[in-house]
């Protein structure tokens, strides 16, 4: 399930304490109103998550991993390796 984030349209709220993050299946229609204070809410466009590599794979790494290598040869000529 994606995680979704909201903030009331008026300012900031005491009860719910304002930008709150929820679980939700993508087929529920998106929140108007929040769960907790019932104030009208928007969502938000938030951040989304990419792992970062610590380093490359190696050659052998790849080709485990089902890719094809290339190596340069020329321009516009790749051998497989």
């Amino acid at each position: 399930m994606p995680i979704y984030e909201y903030e009331p349209e008026n300012g900031d709220c005491k009860t719910c304490g304002g930008r709150f993050e929820l679980r939700r299946p993508v087929d529920r229609a998106p929140l108007t109103a929040c769960p907790l204070c019932r104030k009208p809410v928007s969502k938000v466009v938030s951040l989304t998550h990419s792992p970062k590599i610590a380093r490359p794979l190696s050659v052998s790494q790849a080709k485990n991993a089902g890719f094809s290598v290339l190596q340069r040869r020329d321009h516009g000529v790749y051998e497989k390796l």
